[in-house]
């Protein structure tokens, strides 16, 4: 049976999330799941309760992930995109945490953007980011781009890259690209708003 304390954590983070303001639509369908477990839990049905109140928050992170995916940057010149996409999962899942990608094209070129956050998997990135000598032995190298640390690893034989950029410790990005020059991958991390995805609740 699960403990009050282990099931009202999520029904806080819930409640701070419609005080942030989500559409009103799925403000109505958070609410709603959030009523019916608070009525729920004071039948002293509790799995249904806590089953609710997941639910609530679960369509919180599709929220989240729908606003990640206007935080990409535009194709850069003479390449296409696809839309954005996103995916949102609970701790139940893979340690839970919200992602969206989009793909960029160019002739037999590719470069994948990923943001994620409210993942365990961060902490790890970020432990690398704060500690350089850690970063050089893992074989990456440091940089900074629009004033954010990030770093990167360059394949110049395969031309092939990827670069990790950690936005106030709180969003996880990573840029793979595929027959891309150096120069192109750094060219769509500088296109990205660092301080528009920074400002985001």
């Amino acid at each position: 049976m699960k403990t009050m304390k282990s099931w009202m954590t999520p029904f806080a983070v819930i409640a701070m999330a419609l005080c942030l303001g989500a559409f009103p639509a799925m403000a109505d369908d958070v609410t709603d799941a959030i009523n019916e477990g608070v009525s729920q839990y004071k039948a002293g049905n509790y799995s249904e309760a806590a089953s609710q109140l997941d639910y609530a928050a679960q369509l919180i992170r599709q929220k989240k992930g729908g606003d990640l995916e206007t935080m990409f940057p535009k194709p850069l010149s003479g390449w296409t995109a696809e839309d954005a996409t996103s995916t949102a999962a609970g701790a139940a899942m893979f340690g839970g945490g919200v992602t969206a990608q989009r793909n960029y094209y160019k002739d037999g070129s590719n470069i994948t953007i990923n943001i994620m956050t409210d993942s365990p998997a961060m902490q790890g990135m970020m432990m690398m980011l704060s500690n350089p000598a850690f970063a050089s032995s893992s074989g990456m190298k440091l940089d900074k781009v629009n004033g954010q640390r990030a770093m990167y690893e360059y394949d110049a034989a395969n031309q092939t890259g990827e670069m990790t950029i950690v936005v106030n410790n709180k969003y996880l990005i990573t840029i793979n690209g595929d027959v891309v020059s150096l120069d192109e991958i750094k060219a769509y991390a500088g296109a990205i708003d660092f301080d528009k995805l920074a400002a985001m609740q």
